[in-house]
């Protein structure tokens, strides 16, 4: 294996670019960027690379199911509403589809699509018997009282009906949804389904609540999983976490759990934000109060400590891992130039675009990808489904050593790829997933 490049120097790294280098008809909102195209553009990419067999390239150019259904619900107020909802179902050669459910208002049927492929690719690299899935429904869940939360999820969950099941399609929580909602769907779905299955269907979902068949650990797996790939990063680059700086923007389960977590092993939170804004505190903030207030007031709007800062100042703060947490593209090229870190750890999926990657490499920013960093909740949720199909409980102890043992093997065999096809963080990833799609649909071939 070749030596790691060096780290770029603690604080803010020198740049050959400053703010205000690209030029304002170039410099785009990140978010303007097409999720879809995005996720094709990084496949054809690792494509290239891997001389991926172009038949196979075609099976996984596309979905196999997108489903888009229209569904009345009456509310508690007796008004009738007409919601929109989605499920993608991408590819199902390695086992049943999986991937999780968003209330959101700005689910797309391209959006899903994204999600739904990166999922497949979350799945082939940790060796998953599952493929991926994506869904949602497009409105604020906040804006609804929890009745009708109940009402919608359940009107939606019937009209899926049989496109989804315990081996076939098995949602799990995402943006906007929680164990609750996960605990309404299984419920509706144990009750369309014959007397004599009734309770052999858990598993249609994962992310319960423990009291309904859920996981000890999953809410926070997809956090722990982030770590882990962080602490694998410091011990291949020697560096000590405990005395290090983080900066976040996203503080919902996943963005929570992380910051807690590495509160422990001696890092510092100095920069954090979400949706309502950014504040940075240079002797850093306490993970768990910000939970606490998050929890409470459903944001960190009005949060008593730090400094309040704009988006510009937040990106240019000095750390040395940044966590983006929240939603998808929100680093384009102008916040790649202005990040002062030494590695980004995608925690949300797809949350930079192509030009982006490129900046930060280009700067000796090591990216650990989102397929690879993210994937601790599917782990989970694997577990959850495994759990339920064997008729067993394990406590968060077995749980967390399984994920701790999967998340270092797999990062490892990155590792090994990124040194034999002498590539960068993603392209590996993407080429030991497609390496193992591509083995399956060899050996399967296509019927008829």
């Amino acid at each position: 294996m070749r030596a790691p490049r060096p780290l770029p120097p603690r604080g803010r790294p020198s740049l050959s670019l400053s703010r205000g280098a690209i030029p304002s008809e170039e410099r785009r909102v990140p978010s303007e960027v097409n999720l879809y195209h995005l996720a094709t553009a990084q496949l054809e990419r690792a494509s290239r690379v891997i001389g991926l067999d172009p038949e196979v390239a075609l099976l996984l150019a596309q979905p196999k199911n997108e489903l888009i259904i229209h569904f009345p619900v009456r509310l508690t107020s007796g008004e009738i509403r007409l919601f929109k909802g989605y499920r993608v179902q991408h590819n199902n050669i390695l086992g049943p589809f999986k991937g999780g459910v968003r209330y959101h208002e700005s689910v797309t049927l391209d959006e899903s699509k994204a999600l739904a492929a990166w999922m497949t690719w979350k799945c082939a690299l940790q060796e998953l018997p599952f493929g991926g899935a994506k869904g949602g429904i497009k409105f604020d869940p906040n804006q609804v009282s929890r009745e009708d939360l109940e009402r919608i999820t359940r009107r939606f969950t019937h009209a899926l009906g049989t496109n989804i099941g315990p081996e076939w399609d098995i949602p799990a929580p995402d943006m906007g949804t929680d164990a609750q909602v996960m605990d309404w769907m299984m419920d509706t779905y144990s009750n369309i389904v014959s007397t004599q299955e009734k309770h052999n269907v858990k598993r249609v979902v994962t992310g319960k609540s423990v009291a309904c068949g859920g996981s000890q650990g999953r809410e926070e797996a997809t956090g722990w999983g982030v770590v882990m790939c962080i602490e694998e990063w410091a011990r291949v680059r020697g560096v000590d976490l405990q005395g290090t700086t983080l900066s976040l923007q996203g503080y919902g389960n996943v963005g929570s759990h992380l910051a807690m977590a590495m509160a422990r092993l001696g890092a510092s939170l100095v920069a954090v934000g979400d949706h309502t804004g950014y504040r940075v505190s240079p002797e850093g903030f306490n993970p768990y109060k910000l939970a606490e207030y998050q929890a409470s007031e459903g944001s960190l709007a009005g949060y008593p400590g730090g400094t309040e800062v704009d988006r510009d100042e937040f990106f240019s703060t000095p750390c040395d891992v940044f966590v983006p947490a929240a939603v998808a593209l929100a680093i384009g090229a102008q916040e790649a130039l202005d990040l002062p870190c030494r590695v980004v750890a995608e925690a949300a999926n797809g949350p930079m675009d192509l030009e982006a990657e490129r900046i930060l490499q280009e700067r000796g920013v090591d990216v650990l990808p989102d397929i690879l960093v993210n994937s601790g909740g599917v782990v989970v949720s694997y577990l959850e489904w495994l759990q339920n199909k064997r008729g067993e409980r394990w406590d968060s102890k077995d749980v967390q050593g399984k994920l701790v043992r999967r998340m270092a093997q797999t990062f490892q065999q990155v590792r090994n790829t990124m040194a034999e096809l002498e590539t960068d963080m993603r392209t590996a990833c993407y080429a030991l997933a497609l390496g193992r799609l591509s083995e399956v649909y060899r050996r399967r071939g296509v019927w008829p």
